[in-house]
């Protein structure tokens, strides 16, 4: 299942404790099919515990974090060797400016650029424990779609790994704080956070006066068969951007009922462009489209099934919200420019 949803959607991505899977990969065919056994239980960002001078540019050490799973970490000094096997954290830490600190990363990690000439340490759920070891990072990063049993066990090797689980886009906002304050790079840190609120403000300042009963209904796909519901980020976006989740009565990533998506008959239809079903050989948007009964959905008999960045949309990483300007752009075009 890993394998299939990953090159798939990895929109995750993976997500993506229950999906995407949901720092999905963003491949072209999905090697994960079952997105709701990714991630864990934990909280939503970390928890720092530091000297009020700790909130100045530089970092005070020696630094104390807790991650998702509630382990307290210690850092002494700025880590020197990094590693992540997440997409969504490997991008933070790119745009952090630590590529030459960074001494691994998953096999699906592939943005920036330089993300490709990294080491590879294997699947972003269970990665290669000897390449991690080899790695000698002082920390490895890793997000959603690592279970925490999986991330104990690599513990118990004495790799020393920080989990992340973020839930909405201000849990996505804190950890890239939390990983400027670790690394010492809280400047740079500082700089992502303030785009991605001038994306999220210029998002929610359009679609603001879109009247309750005048707000569309929205279906998303991430992969074959699969949506998302309350509690996790992507459905934060599709309300932040002045929609109503017509599969939000379900919880996480789940598996559609076609009959029902039908029956909710919504207005805007998004879906995870390059997305390839691996037994159909079909596009994620084929199959939506073609579906039986599907036909008569308005979004489908209006031309308003709308293909987004996979990996914009998924990863819960510095990328997020330009995610949400293209999905606010889908659903209300004439109000977001």
């Amino acid at each position: 299942m890993e394998k299939k949803f990953v090159k798939k959607a990895l929109i995750l991505t993976v997500a993506l404790a229950t999906a995407v899977s949901l720092a999905a990969c963003g491949k072209k065919e999905a090697e994960i099919t079952n997105p709701s056994k990714l991630g864990g239980e934990g909280t939503k960002a970390p928890t720092v515990t530091t000297t009020p001078a700790a909130a100045a540019k530089k970092t005070v050490y020696p630094l104390k974090v807790k991650d998702a799973t509630g382990k307290e970490f210690t850092f002494e000094k700025a880590p020197e060797k990094i590693a992540s096997v997440s997409p969504a954290e490997t991008e933070a830490l790119f745009a952090l400016g630590l590529e030459a600190n960074i001494v691994g990363v998953s096999d699906y990690d592939d943005y920036p650029d330089a993300a490709k000439t990294k080491p590879k340490l294997g699947s972003i759920t269970k990665p290669n424990q000897e390449a991690l070891i080899a790695s000698n990072a002082n920390i490895v990063f890793t997000g959603v779609s690592m279970k925490v049993d999986t991330v104990e066990q690599l513990r118990a090797l004495n790799v020393n790994i920080f989990k992340v689980e973020p839930k909405t886009l201000d849990d996505v906002i804190a950890n890239i704080q939390t990983y400027g304050l670790i690394t010492d790079h809280q400047e740079q840190a500082e700089k992502i956070v303030v785009k991605m609120k001038a994306d999220r403000q210029k998002v929610v300042d359009a679609v603001k006066d879109v009247k309750q009963e005048n707000k569309k209904k929205v279906y998303i796909e991430f992969s074959p068969g699969w949506t998302v519901g309350s509690g996790e980020f992507m459905d934060e976006l599709i309300k932040l951007s002045g929609g109503i989740n017509v599969a939000g009565d379900g919880k996480g990533w789940y598996q559609i009922s076609e009959e029902k998506i039908i029956q909710q008959n919504p207005a805007v239809i998004l879906f995870a462009n390059g997305v390839i079903d691996t037994k159909s050989k079909k596009s994620l948007d084929e199959i939506i489209r073609t579906r039986s009964g599907w036909d008569t959905i308005e979004a489908v008999k209006n031309k308003q099934v709308i293909g987004l960045d996979q990996n914009m949309l998924s990863r819960p990483g510095p990328r997020l919200t330009d995610g949400l300007l293209q999905m606010a752009k889908g659903i209300y075009p004439e109000l977001v420019k």
